[in-house]
């Protein structure tokens, strides 16, 4: 009898959008009138490396659960940022966050990803390939990601966003110029402030003066 060929029952696994990386665990306490309570702390990071990104915190009893919770807070945060033709951030901007300032300059193509510690990894999941960064201040990397992403999401003027790709140009720009009639129409609206009334020349007189009586005048009298 032949001996029939065995079958690769695995299956590949679909690729998922988003990549997550692990940024941080820590062990924390919270003091209670009966004790100490311990717990877990993650910091999950996600990104599709195409302008979208996402960062959760969250707390469990053990690592697991705080890492699966952090995960499914990462996936709810998730928001677009700007990127060029360049791969680049669309001009320079300067975030403080508690102690820690980024800030995230433009740069030509093929200078790279210029960063370090927590602001490397944002940066590489959110997609950017040609940046400068500088990181002031504290050294905490919950600290410096969550001033990178502040950074990241305060790109809100749509004027700047006209070297983005693809068809997004349009539409922001158009974006931009909504914007600029709504601000005209509200300061049209607005009632002027009404000028001071004049003080008349009569009102400026200044009333005449009393005569002084001497002391003579007044025995006289």
């Amino acid at each position: 009898m032949s001996m029939r060929p065995e079958r690769d029952t695995r299956r590949e696994k679909p690729k998922k959008e988003f990549d997550e990386l692990l940024l941080e665990v820590r062990r924390v306490t919270r003091v209670t009138t009966g004790g100490r309570r311990l717990s877990f702390r993650a910091t999950i990071l996600i990104g599709n490396r195409k302008g979208k990104i996402g960062l959760g915190i969250s707390k469990g009893n053990d690592v697991a659960s705080a890492v699966q919770k952090a995960s499914h807070e990462a996936y709810k945060n998730i928001f677009e940022v700007p990127l060029t033709k360049n791969d680049t951030v669309p001009y320079p901007i300067s975030m403080k966050y508690k102690a820690c300032i980024v800030k995230l300059l433009p740069a030509s193509e093929g200078t790279g990803l210029k960063a370090g510690s927590s602001i490397r990894s944002v940066l590489e999941l959110a997609g950017y390939s040609n940046i400068l960064s500088k990181m002031v201040g504290s050294n905490n990397k919950l600290n410096n990601a969550l001033a990178t992403i502040q950074a990241l999401s305060a790109y809100k003027h749509a004027d700047y966003f006209t070297a983005l790709k693809g068809d997004k140009k349009e539409e922001a720009v158009s974006e931009a110029k909504e914007a600029q009639v709504e601000a005209s129409a509200t300061e049209e609206k607005a009632p002027a402030k009404k000028a001071a009334p004049k003080k008349t020349a009569d009102a400026a007189k200044k009333a005449p003066a009393k005569k002084a009586t001497t002391k003579k005048a007044e025995k006289a009298e």
